[in-house]
């Protein structure tokens, strides 16, 4: 396996690249962070006739943006009736309904601004790894179906059909959603928005973010930014600096790896639809295809930490039992990137002063939400109108033991992952 590691920054069709800031700028937004958030925030923002500067510390995508599956779903984790509960009714279905039409509003974007991403709007399967699996698929679909989702479940030997591969017991297709190459659809992104007039600036790192009476001052390059509205889009990526606030999440590890190119034999049987998927197991694991047909598998675990012996031994052993006649294919990549999760599984906007919203908290599905949060909440900051929100926004939001968690995540990993065989059947 290539130790390079990321195989969306060796195979991303689209490459956008700004200068570092090098002045003081005074701006109607300021954006910190370069991801899906970030940049559809100001492309929104942009297009609305604002001035925006978005300050991106390393690359655009280079955190979770960037080294994510490249599912975008519709939705959250969690069913219909537990965001409900968790809650109540109308906020609920706010938010259900916006996520619900988050992949359509991806699809539009990447049409409308001409986005060379790989987009693949042919669906997800999320598959039952065991029977027990299938009937939490069988209750999530009548849930799905309650609100109107045009989901399908399917048996056993339809799933079988669609994916190539007899290890599963049935699954959930969503029409709705698909596959895309993330680093390109973020630096697409980050082009569209340069396009539409905003200001973005890589390898900028904010060191300090402070409010004065009239403004929001931030300190970047040796260099002051002013701005009437701040949004902070680092979600599981923030580096410490100097503020008032830190999102308070708990950073969850998910690598994956890639096989090289199948066969074109191989390739009519494996996927022939083109759908990514991901399971029903506790420790979940995902898989698809790219353009150019290697099998990108990926799960929870460290793939840069102690545990990578284990993940990687792991991810041998469920290629060849999901798919035997790929079990000789040798992996050429291999990544991670971090997940930024919340207790109850709820992405997360706070108004943590004046003219200010934190967006984090997608607990793996950024695509679409990062997407969804990023342009209401530009709608929001420059019309002053909370109501454009998804997510009322909250004053704060804790995370208790958030790093011992962190721990029991991983640790868990490395426990299921070095099970013998693993456990997805």
């Amino acid at each position: 396996m290539r130790q390079e590691g990321n195989l969306w920054r060796a195979s991303a069709a689209v490459d956008v690249a700004a200068k570092p800031l090098a002045q003081d700028l005074r701006v109607d937004l300021a954006i910190v962070g370069g991801g899906y958030t970030g940049n559809s925030a100001a492309l929104e923002a942009a297009r609305r006739g604002a001035s925006v500067a978005l300050l991106e510390g390393e690359t655009f995508g280079h955190g979770g943006s960037g080294r994510n599956v490249g599912l975008v779903n519709a939705g959250l984790w969690l069913p219909p009736e537990d965001v409900i509960k968790a809650m109540g009714e109308a906020p609920g279905r706010k938010l259900m309904d916006l996520l619900a039409a988050a992949p359509a509003l991806v699809w539009s974007l990447i049409e409308r601004e001409g986005i060379d991403c790989e987009a693949t709007p042919h669906g997800t399967l999320h598959l039952a790894h065991s029977a027990s699996g299938a009937a939490a698929l069988k209750e999530r679909y009548r849930q799905g179906r309650n609100v109107h989702w045009p989901i399908e479940l399917l048996d056993a030997a339809e799933t079988a059909r669609r994916t190539g591969s007899k290890a599963f017991h049935g699954a959930l297709f969503d029409p709705r959603a698909g596959t895309i190459q993330p680093l390109a659809y973020v630096r697409g992104l980050a082009g569209a928005a340069i396009k539409a007039g905003a200001a973005l600036f890589e390898h900028s790192r904010v060191e300090s973010v402070a409010r004065d009476p009239d403004a929001w001052r931030l300190t970047v390059n040796g260099h002051t930014v002013r701005a009437k509205a701040l949004l902070l889009a680092t979600n599981a990526y923030f580096d410490g600096i100097e503020m008032d606030f830190r999102p308070e999440i708990v950073p969850v590890s998910y690598f994956q790896m890639a096989t090289a190119p199948m066969p074109a034999k191989l390739r009519e049987s494996i996927l022939p639809g083109g759908e990514g998927c991901w399971d029903t197991a506790l420790v979940m694991s995902s898989f698809r295809v790219d353009r150019a047909g290697r099998m990108i598998l990926g799960g929870i675990g460290n793939l840069e930490g102690p545990g990578r012996p284990v993940h990687a031994a792991w991810a041998r052993r469920k290629l060849l039992r999901t798919y035997p006649e790929l079990g000789g294919l040798p992996f050429e990549y291999g990544w991670r990137g971090r997940i930024a999760m919340t207790g109850d599984h709820i992405p997360k906007i706070i108004g943590f002063a004046p003219d200010a919203y934190a967006c984090f908290g997608y607990s793996g599905r950024g695509i679409g939400p990062g997407t969804t949060f990023g342009i209401q909440s530009a709608i929001a900051l420059l019309e002053n109108d909370e109501a454009a929100l998804p997510v009322a926004p909250a004053s704060a939001h804790k995370e208790g033991f958030a790093s011992l968690r962190e721990t029991y995540y991983e640790t868990g990993a490395v426990l299921v992952h070095s099970v013998s065989p693993p456990p997805f059947l």
